[in-house]
């Protein structure tokens, strides 16, 4: 009877050894100071500095340094099921970098494809990784997978967006009058009734129309003729009477105009002084931008590329909403016999790089 006593002492202290320590762990990798029991969220934070006790994020596309077909990318991966509660549904952070693993966009979603808002540079590298998250705690990243951005961006329209490089002989607008196609420089409008029209599905009511220019230059000691470079209405009505239209004007003495209407009797325009004059040079390259958003129009030219000069910048507040149905966009100024003013395009002006978008500029765009 003695040695049983002993044997069940032997095993008591034992159970109060076990207790005093946290007690059987059926799973030794479990947390040890659970918040919830659901999540397996934990107060300590394990090596890799998560505090959620799920598995990493598998990803799924675009892996392996896969070269994109498309300017744009969309990601996705595989729903996470967390040790303790298979059910629990998680966000997901998912983080996209540069080639030297700076973030370049931060994003939490609810599902587990997302499409990425980054405009790419074009045959660039970028990598992206996922990581679970409820609330402040969050689980393990996934491994790093990396794609390559598209070689080269074709021309598109896309709802509200525009892009025209028209460097290699083609447009996705439609031709009107005649024009030459210079490889590697541009498309050169080669008389005043020359223009290229867009068609925007839908409306931009706040963004931006941008290009580059060459063979600008000074050709008159006064402001005739009052040419345009860049131009946007609504619909076929005559530019000049139309509800909505954008103009910028490169005048014959040098002189930037401008006129922006935002409905029946609200419209803003340079007058007098304010259309300053610029020493344009055929030889140079000018980058234009003509911006409306936040109730601010503004135009800006740069002497030297994207990166030049500011040679002229102005703007002033409006009121209406910039609304024009369809949005018809123009190189140039649209023209028919008929219409009230003469026609008005900057004669032999050579445009490339046409940006229209609520989307800043692209780097790609910048050549």
């Amino acid at each position: 009877m003695q040695y049983k006593g002993a044997l069940w002492a032997a095993a008591a202290a034992l159970v109060s050894v076990a207790v005093a320590c946290g007690g059987y762990n059926k799973n030794p990798t479990s947390p040890t100071g659970a918040v919830g029991s659901a999540t397996g969220a934990g107060v300590d934070a394990a090596a890799d500095g998560s505090t959620l006790k799920v598995p990493a994020p598998v990803l799924i596309s675009p892996i392996g340094g896969v070269r994109l077909t498309d300017p744009e990318a969309t990601v996705t991966f595989q729903v996470t099921r967390g040790t303790f509660a298979p059910n629990q549904v998680y966000q997901y952070h998912v983080q996209l970098q540069n080639a030297n693993g700076v973030p370049l966009e931060d994003r939490v979603i609810n599902g587990t494809t997302l499409k990425l808002t980054t405009v790419f540079d074009a045959d660039t590298l970028y990598r992206w990784r996922v990581r679970p998250e409820i609330e402040d705690t969050f689980g393990p990243w996934s491994i790093v997978e990396s794609f390559r951005s598209i070689e080269k961006v074709e021309g598109y329209i896309k709802g509200n967006e525009l892009y025209d490089p028209l460097l290699e002989g083609k447009t996705v607008g439609t031709i009107n009058g005649p024009v030459t196609f210079i490889p590697g420089v541009g498309v050169r409008l080669d008389s005043r009734r020359s223009y290229i029209e867009y068609f925007l599905p839908e409306t931009l009511t706040g963004g931006e129309y941008s290009a580059l220019l060459t063979n600008l230059e000074v050709i008159s000691s006064n402001e005739d003729p009052k040419d345009r470079v860049i131009s946007m209405r609504s619909g076929q009505a005559a530019i000049n009477d139309n509800l909505y239209r954008m103009t910028v004007d490169k005048r014959g003495n040098g002189a930037v105009a401008w006129r922006f209407i935002t409905g029946p009797g609200d419209y803003i325009e340079t007058v007098g002084q304010e259309r300053q004059v610029v020493s344009f040079h055929e030889a140079l390259t000018y980058f234009v931008r003509a911006s409306w958003r936040n109730n601010f129009f503004n135009v800006i030219y740069r002497e030297g590329g994207i990166d030049g000069k500011v040679v002229y910048d102005g703007g002033k507040g409006y009121s209406r909403e910039y609304k024009p149905r369809p949005h018809m966009v123009y190189a140039g100024s649209p023209y028919q016999p008929g219409d009230r003013g003469e026609a008005s395009t900057v004669e032999d002006m050579i445009i490339r790089q046409i940006w229209v978008s609520a989307n800043p500029r692209p780097p790609y765009a910048n050549k």
